[in-house]
């Protein structure tokens, strides 16, 4: 099965091509059929199982085939960060290039007046983060009243950076008739009833449960003290110096401290947090994306919307207190069919934290060497 098969018009499926995909994801095949016949969909998949093509694809060829000449936005997608909003952005202005389909990405952190000049030249899609796209709403700069798509990504991120209220009031702007898809990489009750209150009798689709890990996944794991871990985290590195790593952390001010200590070492590192700015946050992406540099230190929140296509390793320098996010973690490697190693730290106070994530992925991790 390929994108033609699932009825993808031929400039967008050019376009797709032209990206380098000729065969349909999983969730992709199973969610743009059900997009294109106007049901709403709730989707659970993971990093890199390919849920942003799973609905801007669809998303475009929908408002393709109705040409309009107003100026407001028809299409609204959520995202809870910065670098996740960007993400969906690129990906949309790559799939849209051959149709006359324009998308405006709204984010805090930086002036918002090219925002609004954006808005008054007319737009048909709006990626963005809650909280910048209330300010704008607010201050009077912006309408929803032509919305007829609505997309949550990453939903269950969005609701534990604490956005759901903003949802909600934003939702109440949105018309009643519109098709919405929710897409989330977990699945705990307050996506559920959130998805019961805005979804109209849903396709639901589970791709890749979040218990799963890529099979091309080498894992392995250090038994280590704390205060040991630098050292042995600078002697991975310098191993290979050319091996792009993303390391991660659990905490902003830990991120920056090993970032200065690797520094010293003579390791050139970038450092992404929620405390940086928007312009440090991309330079530090783009720079580790085009290997310039190739360590990369990102805690959780900061680490969504990295996304790239063949990054070989993934170091958990401190290993989370949530099971499920050591999966998404390591999800950042072994993508597009391509190998990768996840190496993981754990110190003697962060066995009980490993025990849970084997209980999760059902295997006992090996001890690195």
């Amino acid at each position: 099965m390929d994108f033609k098969d699932i009825g993808i018009m031929a400039p967008i499926l050019s376009a797709i091509l032209e990206k380098g995909y000729a065969v349909p994801t999983e969730v992709q095949k199973q969610a743009i059929p059900s997009i294109l016949q106007g049901k709403d969909v709730i989707g659970c998949a993971q990093t890199g199982t390919g849920k942003t093509g799973a609905f801007a694809i669809p998303l475009l060829q929908l408002l393709a085939a109705k040409p309009t000449t107003k100026k407001m936005p028809r299409a609204l997608i959520l995202a809870p960060t910065r670098e996740l909003a960007v993400q969906i952005g690129q990906n949309i202005t790559a799939y849209s290039k051959n149709i006359p389909i324009n998308e405006l990405i709204i984010y805090g952190g930086v002036s918002q007046q090219s925002q609004i000049a954006a808005l008054r030249r007319g737009i048909d899609i709006i990626v963005a983060t809650p909280g910048r796209l209330m300010d704008l709403l607010t201050q009077g700069h912006l309408s929803l009243a032509a919305i007829g798509y609505l997309v949550l990504d990453e939903a269950d991120n969005m609701l534990d950076m604490g956005f759901i209220n903003d949802i909600r009031k934003i939702i109440k702007m949105l018309p009643n008739e519109r098709q919405t898809l929710l897409f989330s990489a977990t699945m705990p009750m307050s996506i559920r009833k959130l998805a019961i209150e805005i979804l109209i009798s849903p396709m639901e689709i589970n791709v890749s449960p979040v218990s799963s890990t890529a099979l091309k996944i080498i894992q392995s794991v250090f038994f280590i003290e704390k205060k040991q871990k630098v050292a042995l985290l600078t002697k991975v590195l310098r191993k290979d110096r050319k091996t792009q790593t993303l390391i991660f952390m659990r905490t902003k001010h830990g991120a920056d401290r090993l970032a200065k200590t690797l520094g010293k070492n003579g390791l050139q590192t970038a450092c992404i947090h929620g405390n940086k700015s928007q312009s440090a946050r991309q330079n530090a992406l783009m720079s580790f994306k085009s290997g310039k540099i190739s360590v990369l230190i990102a805690t959780d929140i900061a680490a969504r919307g990295i996304d790239i296509k063949e990054l070989p390793q993934v170091i958990n320098y401190d290993l989370p207190e949530d099971s499920e996010t050591y999966v998404h973690r390591i999800g950042r490697t072994g993508r597009a069919g391509n190998t990768g190693k996840a190496i993981s730290f754990c110190s003697r106070e962060e066995k009980p934290l490993l025990l849970k994530i084997q209980k999760l992925i059902g295997f006992q991790m090996p001890i690195a060497q």
